[in-house]
């Protein structure tokens, strides 16, 4: 390690692969990029150097087909692997591609893809090759959009609830990588759309110039925010109640403690009630917790849920409008309202919809007597109704309905999966994964 913290290729790799609970079955995200294809070969060498007889490697290559060139990049790359022994597969991103927002179209189809190859190889983690450029560039933007608490690339991630995604060289240059390839005579190509300025990140790259924050700085940053995470695990198994999967309530003690603290459980919190990918923002936040410090009983929205506030605690709840209905062909799944998954084991199409106002909620909720009515009434209309099956022979016990917590369940970062175990011990849902991956250097990577 350099006394500046950036990691050679060749060191990263290698903690890397120390680090890994055994058995494993590395895929490698290789586009044909100098970083990925750097990637792939320091770990080729790194087991070859010095085999672990229970670690080995496969590879995937997703040819989003948006360039022509992209079909002959993909099939040289296969070329690398095959000189490397390493297998290889090249999958396609097909259909019509959107005229919008195609860079986060893309990079969902691209996890995707890598996920179907994974389960085809048997892989259980995948590596990518974001590096210490890519760090510094994440953080730069989100500095520009938030003033505490920034984060950058997490180093794991898990996808989908079902594989992790490691990034082993986010504390190593760029140019380190290709220097160590250009040394080897091993090529690699440039994506066009990496030096177009009308993308924000290209923009930024352009802007650092290869500086940007320290690896010091990032670790210090990264560690507070970890332990931010676990005081709001704690905070969560403490003071928070989930009634019904539909219904939170946090005591009165709950909401007497650090205001950090409070906006980051109550952030993530009502995310998942409210079908949210990301926590909310700080400004609405701040909204929030200036109406609780005033003490006076009342309700706010943020978020698309109502906060409630009463003497005996705060209770939160989606608020019944805009939810949209979802139509779910024979045999489909789909996420309703970005809070359920729904499997239709029917044959035929249902279609799901907020239950509405009215009704009678008793029997509801297990301990529905001791819990505002009026809260449970807002909880029961924003939960789902299926028509037309509700009313046909029993097929409603083939309609599957599982909680879906959208911060978390696509992508999870190490530096949430505290919070988001303890939320779905809270929900009595299944828990997450435990990341593949021990200790190095007593820490893990």
């Amino acid at each position: 390690m350099r006394p500046d913290g950036i990691l050679s290729i060749e060191t990263a790799t290698r903690r890397f692969l120390l680090s890994l609970d055994q058995p494993s079955r590395i895929l490698v995200a290789i586009s044909g990029g100098s970083d990925s294809t750097g990637l792939l070969i320091a770990l080729s060498d790194a087991l070859k150097a010095d085999p672990l007889p229970k670690i080995s490697l496969c590879a995937a290559t997703v040819d989003h087909a948006l360039r022509p060139q992209s079909a002959d990049e993909a099939r040289a790359v296969a070329a690398l692997c095959a000189t490397l022994y390493i297998p290889h597969l090249t999958k396609v991103w097909r259909g019509e591609k959107p005229k919008a927002g195609i860079m986060a179209a893309a990079r969902d189809a691209r996890y995707a893809l890598l996920a179907e190859a994974a389960q085809e190889f048997g892989a259980d983690i995948i590596v990518t090759a974001h590096t210490l450029d890519d760090q510094r560039e994440t953080f730069a933007m989100r500095g520009l959009r938030a003033s505490a608490n920034v984060t950058g690339i997490s180093d794991v991630v898990l996808y989908d609830r079902r594989i992790w995604i490691a990034r082993p060289l986010l504390s190593s240059l760029r140019a380190d990588i290709r220097a160590m390839l250009d040394q080897r005579d091993i090529g690699w190509f440039d994506d066009p759309s990496n030096e177009d300025p009308k993308y924000e990140r290209v923009r930024t790259r352009q802007s650092l110039a290869g500086e940007g924050i320290a690896v010091d700085q990032i670790e210090a940053m990264t560690s507070a925010r970890r332990a931010l995470d676990q005081d709001a695990a704690r905070w969560l198994d403490v003071h928070v109640r989930v009634h019904g999967g539909m219904l939170a309530q946090v005591e009165a003690a709950g909401l007497d403690v650090d205001r950090s603290l409070l906006a980051h459980g109550l952030a993530r919190l009502a995310a998942v009630l409210g079908g949210q990918a990301f926590a909310l923002r700080s400004e609405a936040m701040a909204g929030v917790l200036d109406f609780l410090a005033a003490g006076r009983p009342g309700r706010v929205t943020a978020g698309r849920v109502v906060f409630d506030l009463r003497r005996d605690g705060l209770f939160l709840a989606r608020e019944s409008r805009g939810v949209l209905p979802l139509k779910i062909g024979a045999g489909g799944r789909g996420v309703w309202d970005g809070r359920y998954v729904i499997e239709n084991l029917t044959g035929t199409e249902v279609v799901l919809s907020a239950r509405g106002a009215g009704g009678d909620t008793a029997g509801t909720l297990p301990d529905h007597t001791r819990l505002p009515k009026s809260a449970v009434a807002r909880a029961l209309a924003a939960q789902p109704r299926i028509a037309p099956i509700e009313a046909s022979d029993g097929c409603g016990n083939q309609i599957e309905i599982v909680p879906y917590f959208a911060p978390f369940d696509r992508f999870l970062t190490r530096l949430d999966v505290k919070f988001a175990t303890s939320l779905a011990a809270a929900f009595g849902t299944r828990p997450y994964p435990k990341p593949p991956l021990g200790l190095i250097d007593g820490k893990t990577i």
